[in-house]
C-alpha cells in the first residue's frame, strides 16, 4: 500500500505504508540514533511529532516490554528508509509493524531519508502529514499549512494522578512532564522511594510530603507554555535540592531568570558530544529536545553553565550558585545508551545525603 509524506514547503515523498492505516499530522523531526527505535518512539518528548530515523534500517530486533519509555506513546508517525520484513531477538515480544498498528501510529518506509533530513536541516523543523492518497496535492499542502499544532503537549503525557515507585532510602518527588521509564529505573536501582506527581502539582503539595529532593523530568514542547510549573519551581528553590532533566532543565533555567529559544532542528539521538566545563571531559549523550537555554541570558542569574554541546556550543547543563540545584539538557539515564553520564544520578544522591546530614546537625 502506498503512503505519502507531505511537508508544508511542498515536498512530497512516496513510500510504502506500515503500522496504522490512519493519517497523521505533526512536526517532522529526525533522530540520528543508530539503535533504540523503540525507546525513541515511546519517549513522550516526541509527542505530536513525526519521527524520521536517519539509520537506514529499523525494526530488525522487534519490540519488547523492557524497552518501553512509556506505555502509551504519543508520537504521531514514523518515517524510515527500510523497515525489517523479519525481526529476530531473544528479547523480542512483538514486531514493530504490529506495535505501531496497536498504538495507532502510521509509518512510511522506502523513502530517501538522507534527502528528507537535509531539507529539515536547511529549512528547520516544519509541519508534515502522512496520507494514503495525494490526488489533490495543492489542497493537501494548503490544509497542512492551515493546521495549528497544539502547544499543550505536557497535558497529553503527564500522569493525572500521583503514584508511588516504592523504595526504602531517599524520598524523591518526580514531577512528571512526560517522564521516561528509564528515569524511574535509575532511581529504583538506587533504592529510592519515589512519588511521581502530575505537572500541575503546586510547591506546597510537594513540601507537604517532606521529600528529600525533587526531580523535574523530561517532556515535550515549549517550556514557556508551562507558567504554573515555573512558579512551582520558584517556590521550591532553596527549600529542597532540585535536579532537572531536558524539559526540566529548561524550566529550572526559566524559573531562575534565564531565557529559552526554539532551535532550528533540535538535538535528537544517542550520539551528541557534551563537554563538562570544569574538567574538559567529553561524553556522548542521549538527547531529544527542540528548545535550548540562551547562554547570554545566564549572565545576570545565579546559574552557572556546567556543560556545553561540542557541535553548536549550546548550554547542556547549569548549577545554582547558592542552592543545591542543577540541571542537564541531555538524558543521563540514556536508554538504550550511551551511559557515559549516568553517574550524575549518583552525584544527585550525594547531594541529597549531604543535605540530610546537614539537617540532622
Amino acid at each position: 500500500m502506498k503512503r505519502y509524506l507531505v511537508l508544508e514547503d511542498g515536498s512530497v515523498f512516496e513510500g510504502e505504508a506500515f503500522g496504522s492505516k490512519q493519517i497523521a499530522t505533526g512536526e517532522v523531526v529526525f533522530s540520528t540514533g543508530m539503535t533504540g527505535y523503540q525507546e525513541a518512539i515511546t519517549d513522550q518528548s516526541y509527542a505530536n511529532q513525526i519521527l524520521v530515523f536517519t539509520n537506514p534500517l529499523i525494526g530488525n530486533y522487534g519490540v519488547n516490554l523492557d524497552d518501553y519509555e512509556s506505555l502509551q506513546p504519543k508520537c504521531r508517525g514514523v518515517v524510515c528508509r527500510e523497515v525489517a520484513r523479519y525481526s529476530n531477538s531473544w528479547r523480542k515480544q512483538d514486531t514493530l509493524d504490529h506495535f505501531l498498528t496497536q498504538n495507532s501510529i502510521p509509518g512510511i518506509s522506502g523513502i530517501d531519508t538522507r534527502k528528507l533530513t537535509k531539507i529539515i536541516r536547511n529549512h528547520g523543523t516544519m509541519k508534515g502529514c502522512l496520507v494514503n492518497s495525494i490526488e489533490d496535492k495543492n489542497h493537501t499542502i494548503e490544509q497542512l499549512k492551515a493546521t495549528v499544532l497544539t502547544d499543550q503537549l505536557v497535558d497529553q503525557v503527564s500522569t493525572k494522578q500521583p503514584y508511588p515507585n516504592p523504595g526504602t532510602k531517599r524520598n524523591i518527588v518526580v514531577v512528571d512532564f512526560g517522564a521516561k521509564h528509564s528515569i524511574l529505573r535509575e532511581l529504583s536501582q538506587r533504592d529510592c522511594n519515589t512519588i511521581v506527581m502530575p505537572y500541575t502539582v503546586k510547591a506546597e503539595e510537594i513540601l507537604r510530603l517532606h521529600p528529600d529532593v525533587v526531580l523535574l523530568s523530561n517532556g515535550p514542547g515549549d517550556p514557556k507554555s508551562l507558567p504554573n510549573a515555573i512558579t512551582m519551581i520558584q517556590n521550591l528553590m532553596g527549600k529542597l535540592p532540585i535536579m532537572g532533566v531536558c524539559l526540566g532543565h529548561q524550566l529550572m533555567c526559566l524559573a531562575n531568570g534565564a531565557d529559552t529559544f526554539k532551535m532550528k532542528f533540535g538535538h535528537r539521538g544517542f550520539n551528541h558530544p557534551v563537554q563538562e566545563i570544569a574538567t574538559g571531559e567529553i561524553a556522548f549523550t542521549s538527547q531529544n529536545h527542540g528548545y535550548a537555554v540562551d547562554p547570554n541570558s545566564l549572565k545576570n542569574t545565579d546559574l552557572m553553565p556546567t556543560h556545553i554541546e561540542i557541535n553548536d556550543h549550546t548550554i547542556e547543563g547549569v548549577r545554582h550558585r547558592k542552592y543545591p540545584a542543577f540541571s542537564v539538557q541531555f538524558h543521563p539515564d540514556a536508554a538504550p545508551g550511551p551511559h557515559d553520564v549516568v553517574s550524575l544520578y549518583d552525584d544527585f544522591m550525594r547531594m541529597v545525603d549531604l543535605r540530610k546530614d546537614e539537617n540532622r546537625d
